[in-house]
């Protein structure tokens, strides 16, 4: 039997002389779990916004993209590429051109990035999942379909199905504009409204316009060149190692990312707001603890006579202090399994019944309620931080303790 340890849990649940270190341990518990608790429910909270900002990326973005480190395009129709291309994990190749240009519809004229993609595309993303109006479509017989993000549909004046054409106009390259006749500088291209779609990310959906990438090519005098290789792998295949395939086949010229780096400063940042706040909740924590040094200092004053006792039956002066640095670890212990277990139960039934909402209007926010997402990883972060918190605070009284008593000024 661990004596220091059996002595310390009678010590936890037994009734002190001193109803203020019943009070104060009492206080030590609940502050110890409500600030636990507070760490689980935000970290779920922020991974709930995360796995929706994923979605919504996922839904756009491919499992691997691969562009030039230097310049805008490169043609891919190299040895390297075919060989990396032939990989058995590979499922679907999709060619995408970006440039900038300019929307003309009727007087408004609005500055576009305009995505230029090849019909794998379509099967590439869930582009259904994103239209809002219409639907997607590069291309029916003879005419070109452009599919415009939300913001850039409402700045135009235009919707799905309009029968004006939007004009596109281009700068053509190594050309100066003439002043005597500037249209002349440019390629104009006319195509129909297909579709309107919304990512809820403003440089999506206020800036760029989807186009078949044959029409992308005639507008920017492009040959055969991409801006980048959308790449789509099969059900089962290992992202990291056919990238790491893929960067050591390329080489340095070549970048290869998944969907995390290609969204990466908008993953670091939801990242950062998560483990700020942590830290945040930290040092309330830290707040709640001294509590437990407060009590288990006026216990260990209250226990000056067991502390004798002991003493004369020849504990040591070690077994002595691990008593009572049990009987602090016990008291962040349980405040530690309480706000766990609440924050769990929280998080769970903001899943199932979404307790908390974002807001009154339905529709207003791409989710009605806050999303909460809990991972085991998290909980682990929140356990070990709160119980290294806790163990370093109640060092503190204890070292006092062993002071006290190598002077024999405790007794």
């Amino acid at each position: 039997m661990n004596l220091p340890f059996f002595v310390a849990r009678r010590y936890l649940f037994s009734k002190k002389s001193h109803n203020a270190i019943n009070v104060i341990s009492s206080i030590s518990v609940i502050g110890i779990a409500v600030a636990t608790m507070a760490m689980v429910c935000v970290l779920s909270v922020f991974n709930g916004f995360g796995s929706i900002v994923e979605g919504m990326f996922s839904a756009f973005d491919p499992d691997l993209k691969i562009t030039v480190k230097e310049g805008k395009v490169f043609d891919y129709h190299m040895p390297e590429f075919e060989r990396i291309l032939s990989l058995d994990e590979i499922g679907l190749i999709s060619e995408s051109l970006e440039e900038n240009a300019l929307f003309m519809y009727e007087d408004r004229q609005v500055p576009v990035l305009v995505k230029g993609v090849s019909e794998e595309f379509n099967y590439l993303t869930d582009m259904d999942k994103l239209i809002i109006d219409g639907t997607f479509r590069l291309r029916e017989d003879s005419v070109n379909y452009a599919t415009l993000g939300a913001g850039l549909a409402v700045t135009l004046g235009v919707r799905a199905g309009f029968v004006h054409p939007i004009l596109i106009y281009a700068p053509k390259r190594d050309v100066q504009v003439n002043l005597a006749n500037p249209a002349g500088a440019f390629t104009t291209e006319a195509v129909q409204i297909g579709g309107i779609f919304s990512l809820n990310q403003p440089e999506y959906d206020e800036d760029m316009a989807i186009i078949p990438i044959e029409l992308a090519r005639r507008l920017f005098q492009y040959d055969t060149e991409v801006s980048s290789l959308d790449i789509q792998l099969k059900s089962g295949a290992s992202v990291k190692e056919v990238k790491e395939k893929m960067r050591n086949a390329l080489g340095s010229r070549y970048a290869v990312e998944d969907r995390y780096e290609q969204q990466k400063e908008s993953y670091n940042m939801l990242q950062i707001e998560k483990w700020v706040t942590f830290l945040i909740l930290a040092f309330i924590l830290l707040i709640a603890v001294f509590n437990v040094a407060g009590s288990l200092s006026m216990l260990i004053v209250e226990k000056r006579e067991d502390i004798r006792s002991f003493r004369h039956m020849g504990a040591s002066d070690q077994l002595i202090s691990r008593i009572f640095l049990y009987e602090g670890w016990l008291i962040a212990f349980w405040g530690i399994v309480v706000g766990i277990a609440v924050g769990l139960i929280l998080c769970l039934a903001q899943q199932h019944f979404g307790l908390l909402r974002l807001g009154d209007t339905p529709g207003a926010y791409i989710v009605e309620a806050y999303p909460v997402v809990v991972k085991a990883t998290d909980i682990f972060i929140v356990f070990v931080s709160v119980s290294v918190i806790s163990f370093l605070t109640i060092l503190y009284p204890i070292r006092n303790l062993k002071r006290y008593l190598k002077n024999d000024s405790i007794l």
